[in-house]
C-alpha cells in the first residue's frame, strides 16, 4: 500500500514536471511571437505617423516655395511699372502665403520631434551626417525666410520700394535655401555618399559637406522638387483667378494674375518635366530596385523594351496581370536609346544573394570587434566587406543568429529587399497623369491670355479652378514613390528601416 502510494507520488510528480515544461516552452514561443508582433507594430505605428506628418506638412512647403517666387514677379512689376495694381496683386496673394507659411511651420516642427522620439537609433545613427544639414537649415534658410517674412509685411510704408522688393527676394531665396537643406539631406539617404562608419561609435561620419550638396541626385531632386512646388503655386494662382474671373469680379486684377501664372507655370512645368527625367537617370544607376517597381520588371526585357502603361503587380507572385504597353518605350526612357533595360526584381534578387552573405561575414565580423576582439583578421575580414554591412543588419529581420542563417532566410531577405511594386508603380503614373493635365491647362491658359479671350471660355475656366488640387496630388504621389521606393531601408543599402 505504503509502495503503491509512494509510486502515484512519483507518477504526479513526472506529470507535473512534464506539463512544467511544455508550459515553458509554449511561453517561450509565444513570448518570441508576442516580442516580433509588438516590434512590427512599433515599426508600422512609427511609420504611419511619420509618413501622415510629412505628407501634411508638404500641403503647405511646395505652395510656399513657389508663391515668393510669384510675389518677386509681381513686386518686379510693381517696381518697373508704378502700377498701384501689381501691388495690390502683391498684397493679396502675400495674404494667402501667410495663412499657408504659418500651418506649414507648425508641421514642419513636429516631424523633429518625432525623430528623437520614433526614429532614436536613426538620428543616433546619422546624427554626423544629416544632423549638420538641418542645423544649416534652421540657422541660415528658416530663419532668414521667417525675418524677410515679417519685414514684408510691415514694412510696405516703412522701405522704399527697391528695398522692399529686396526683402521679397531673400524671403524667396530663404525659401528655396530650404528646399535645398532639406533635399540634399534627403537625398544623402537615397544614396549615402562621402560618409563612413565608425564602428566603435556606431554612426556614420560626413567626411566632405560639400560632397553632400555637389551630390548629383541631390542636385537633379532639388531642381524637380523645386519647380514642382513652382508648378503648384502657379497651379493655384491660375486656379482662384479663374474664379474671379467667372465671377466677373475684380476682373482686370485676375487677368493680369492668371497670365503671370500661366507663363511661369508652363516654364516651370517643363522644367519640372526635365529634372524629372535626369531624376530617374539616377535612380536607375544607385537604386536599380526602385527603378524596377516603378516600371513594374520582374524580369529584365531585352532591349528595345516596352513601357507598361497600365499594370497590375503581384508581390507575392512576381508577376503583373492585365499589362497595356507601348513598345519601345522604356528603352527611351531607360537612357534615351533604343538599346537601353531597366534590371528587374528577380534578377536584382540573385544578385542580393552573394551581397548578403558578404554582409553576414561583415556583420560577424563587426560584433567580434565590438566584443573587443580586435584582430588583423576580423578588422581585414570587416574592411573588406563592410560594404555590403547592411544586408547584414537586412538579415536580421528573419534571423537572430546572422552567421549560421539558412538559404531560405537569405532568399527571403533577398525578396524582402524588393520594394512595394504596386505603390511604386500607380504613384508614378498619377504623378505623370496629373502633370499632363496641368501641362495642356497651361498652353491653353497662356494662349487665351496672349489673346485676351478668357472671359469667352468658361469652361476652361471651370476645368482651372476644379484642377486646384492636381499638383498636390502630383507632389504628394511623388514623395510616397521616394519613401516607398526606397523600402526596407531608411538609408539606402546601410540601414533597414526596422531597425531606425
Amino acid at each position: 500500500m505504503i509502495i503503491s502510494n509512494a509510486d502515484n507520488i512519483h507518477q504526479q510528480i513526472k506529470l507535473y514536471i512534464s506539463i512544467k515544461k511544455s508550459y515553458n516552452s509554449i511561453y517561450s514561443i509565444n513570448k518570441q511571437v508576442i516580442s516580433v508582433l509588438l516590434s512590427e507594430t512599433l515599426v508600422n505605428l512609427s511609420r504611419f505617423q511619420f509618413a501622415f506628418t510629412a505628407m501634411v506638412h508638404f500641403i503647405f512647403v511646395p505652395l510656399t516655395l513657389g508663391l515668393t517666387w510669384i510675389l518677386v514677379v509681381f513686386e518686379a512689376c510693381y517696381l518697373i511699372s508704378g502700377k498701384i495694381v501689381y501691388r495690390d496683386m502683391t498684397k493679396f496673394w502675400g495674404k494667402l502665403l501667410a495663412i499657408n507659411f504659418a500651418i506649414g511651420v507648425i508641421t514642419g516642427i513636429t516631424m523633429e520631434f518625432e525623430f528623437g522620439l520614433n526614429w532614436g537609433y536613426f538620428s543616433r545613427l546619422i546624427g554626423g551626417s544629416f544632423g549638420p544639414v538641418l542645423a544649416i537649415e534652421g540657422i541660415t534658410a528658416f530663419m532668414l525666410e521667417a525675418t524677410m517674412f515679417g519685414l514684408f509685411f510691415f514694412t510696405w510704408e516703412k522701405l522704399s520700394k527697391g528695398g522692399h522688393f529686396i526683402v521679397t527676394c531673400l524671403m524667396a531665396f530663404g525659401a528655396t535655401l530650404s528646399i535645398i537643406n532639406i533635399l540634399a539631406a534627403n537625398s544623402w539617404m537615397q544614396h549615402p555618399i562621402a560618409s563612413v562608419f565608425d564602428y566603435q561609435s556606431m554612426s556614420i561620419d560626413l567626411k566632405s559637406i560639400v560632397q553632400l550638396y555637389i551630390n548629383t541626385l541631390a542636385q537633379v531632386r532639388i531642381g524637380h522638387v523645386a519647380f514642382a512646388g513652382f508648378l503648384t503655386s502657379a497651379m493655384f494662382v491660375m486656379g482662384i483667378s479663374a474664379y474671379y474671373i467667372l465671377k466677373n469680379q475684380d476682373v482686370n486684377f485676375a487677368k493680369r494674375s492668371f497670365a503671370a501664372a500661366a507663363g511661369f507655370g508652363l516654364i516651370c512645368s517643363l522644367s519640372v518635366a526635365f529634372f524629372g527625367d535626369a531624376n530617374g537617370l539616377q535612380v536607375s544607376a544607385y537604386e536599380p530596385e526602385k527603378m524596377a517597381a516603378i516600371e513594374g520588371q520582374w524580369v529584365t526585357q531585352k532591349a528595345p523594351a516596352a513601357w507598361y502603361v497600365i499594370a497590375f503587380p503581384d508581390q507575392n507572385l512576381e508577376k503583373n496581370y492585365f499589362t497595356i504597353s507601348v513598345p519601345y518605350l522604356l528603352s527611351i526612357i531607360a537612357d534615351h536609346s533604343l538599346t537601353g533595360t531597366v534590371e528587374g526584381a528577380k534578377e536584382l534578387q540573385e544578385s542580393y544573394i552573394q551581397r548578403i552573405k558578404n554582409g553576414q561575414l561583415a556583420f560577424t565580423a563587426l560584433m567580434n570587434l565590438r566584443n573587443g576582439q580586435i584582430t588583423p583578421e576580423n578588422e581585414a575580414q570587416f574592411k573588406q566587406y563592410q560594404h555590403d554591412l547592411g544586408f547584414g543588419f537586412l538579415l536580421q529581420k528573419f534571423t537572430n543568429d546572422v552567421a549560421t542563417a539558412t538559404p531560405e532566410q537569405i532568399a527571403a531577405t533577398a525578396k524582402y529587399a524588393i520594394p512595394n511594386f504596386m505603390t511604386a508603380f500607380w504613384t508614378f503614373r498619377l504623378m505623370i497623369a496629373c502633370w499632363g493635365i496641368m501641362l495642356l491647362l497651361l498652353i491653353f491658359g497662356f494662349i487665351f491670355s496672349l489673346r485676351n479671350t478668357l472671359e469667352k471660355h468658361p469652361v476652361f475656366l471651370r476645368m482651372c479652378l476644379y484642377s486646384i488640387p492636381l499638383p498636390w496630388i502630383a507632389v504628394e504621389m511623388g514623395w510616397v514613390l521616394a519613401e516607398v521606393g526606397r523600402q526596407p531601408w531608411a538609408v539606402h543599402d546601410f540601414l533597414p528601416t526596422f531597425l531606425g
